[in-house]
Order: C-alpha cells, then sequence, then structure tokens
C-alpha cells in the first residue's frame, strides 16, 4: 500500500495553517503562532475524555493530532467548557512568559484550521463530542 497523501504532505499542510493562523493573529513568528495552536489544542483536549481526543484526533491533519496528544497527563482532571473569556486566559497560559496569543486565539485558530481541512467531518466528528465542544470551535 502507497503512504498515505496526509502523511506525505503533513509537513507542508500543517504550515499553511500556520501561517494562515500567524496571519489572522498579526503574530510575528511560526514559534509565537504553534504556542497558541499547541495552547488552543491543550485547552480543548483537557475537556474531554481519553475516549473522546482520540475520536477528535481522527478528524485532525497528522501534525496537530501529534501537537494534541504531545504532553499530555492522561491523569488530569477533566474540565469543564467555560466561557470563551476563561478558555482564552488557559491558552495564554501556555509559556506565558513566551505566549503572545491575543483574545481571539481560540476563534483564529478554528478558521485557520477550518480553511484547511474537510469542515464536514470535523463538524460530524465535534457533534460526537460533549456539550461544549462545538461552540469551542465555532467562528461566531
Amino acid at each position: 500500500m502507497p503512504i498515505p497523501a496526509e502523511y506525505q504532505r503533513a509537513t507542508d499542510d500543517f504550515y499553511k495553517v500556520l501561517l494562515d493562523a500567524r496571519n489572522m493573529a498579526g503574530l510575528e513568528s511560526t514559534h509565537q503562532t504553534y504556542t497558541m495552536i499547541q495552547g488552543v489544542l491543550q485547552t480543548f483536549r483537557r475537556r474531554l475524555s481519553i475516549k473522546e481526543v482520540i475520536l477528535f484526533a481522527g478528524a485532525l491533519p497528522p501534525v496537530f493530532r501529534a501537537i494534541l496528544i504531545t504532553d499530555w497527563n492522561t491523569d488530569e482532571r477533566k474540565r469543564p467548557f467555560e466561557n470563551r473569556a476563561a478558555m482564552t486566559k488557559e491558552v495564554q497560559s501556555l509559556r506565558h512568559t513566551h505566549n503572545f496569543s491575543p483574545d481571539n486565539a481560540i476563534k483564529i485558530v478554528a478558521r485557520a484550521l477550518r480553511k484547511n481541512i474537510d469542515e464536514a467531518a470535523f463538524d460530524e466528528t465535534l457533534a460526537k463530542l460533549p456539550e461544549g465542544a462545538v461552540e469551542f470551535w465555532q467562528l461566531g
């Protein structure tokens, strides 16, 4: 069997999202953008069970799957979905002295990701997750 195309293009596809998010956020580097993306994914992950994280990972491109599960403490207590401001503060707390995530970081990452994936499949997966998951990834 040939290597699946999503794995062959993984770095290029990740970089497209990284650049889109960087430009939307007005950040100066892809390093700053990576921290923002990692913060958003970790913030979302903390609100899911292990089974739900695995399900969600399947809707993401390969590099995002890796970021989602990297440094995952599976013993961490599951958190509830909160208002956007509280979850944004959580995003901004990752490497806080080097985190330049704007107050609309979650929306920016959602927009950049959605621009570069199969949105229908993504939304289908989100609908299987707990209440709050769909709202987390909404653009409005």
